[in-house]
């Protein structure tokens, strides 16, 4: 509410020369009371009660209307402004704001041009190891693949770290566009070419089409 403007309240009939009777632009009304949720009196200055829904927005532009006044006696404004300071646009705390979300749209846009497009998840299988039909030495791992990307993908699954190092069961694995797939293989090796009880490998996952889709773990 601008009482600068609204004061001083007062009826008067329409098309008078209400300033030269000292009355500022409110009639004194009460809609803007009426329809408040909370009840509250808006002309009474800003409030805790209230909820920011505009109603007495509305409702007194409705009575400015009618009366052929100016709209804007009551408005979303500041009380910077409403006591006749000029608002300055380019404040500091505004500048900062601006550069903290630049900033963030810039690192957001990073991390979606950069993302992999292709998500790989390798996790051992409880079973210990085992001897296959062939005398190798076994292990199961159950593999996740998650393609990323709007179309649909053949990946070509590989494994290395070991000398002799086998790969058993599917290696072309086909994954829909934003779909997951889920597979158990096997990695087998022969006894005399472990060099110890505990070695590393590494599963490779790449895409048939896409060279750039390419993920290890």
């Amino acid at each position: 509410y601008d009482p600068r403007r609204g004061e001083t309240r007062g009826p008067r009939k329409k098309g008078i020369d209400y300033k030269a009777k000292g009355l500022g632009d409110c009639i004194d009304c009460t809609l803007c009371v009426q329809v408040c949720p909370t009840g509250i009196d808006i002309r009474d200055g800003l409030q805790i009660e209230c909820i920011g829904c505009a109603a007495c927005i509305d409702a007194c532009d409705s009575i400015m209307d009618k009366m052929n006044y100016p709209k804007g006696l009551i408005s979303y404004t500041t009380e910077h402004n409403l006591s006749g300071q000029k608002t300055h646009m380019l404040r500091p705390r505004l500048i900062g704001y601006a550069v903290v979300l630049l900033v963030m749209i810039i690192a957001l846009g990073t991390a979606f041009a950069t993302r992999s497009l292709v998500g790989f998840d390798v996790s051992k299988d409880r079973v210990l190891y085992r001897e296959n039909g062939q005398g190798r030495i076994e292990n199961v791992y159950s593999l996740k693949v998650m393609n990323k990307d709007q179309r649909d993908h053949v990946y070509v699954l590989d494994a290395t770290g070991l000398p002799d190092l086998r790969l058993e069961g599917q290696r072309e694995i086909r994954v829909a566009a934003g779909d997951i797939v889920s597979l158990p293989v096997q990695l087998s090796i022969a006894p005399e070419k472990l060099p110890s009880t505990t070695n590393e490998i590494t599963f490779i996952l790449h895409s048939a089409d896409d060279s750039a889709a390419k993920v290890e773990a």
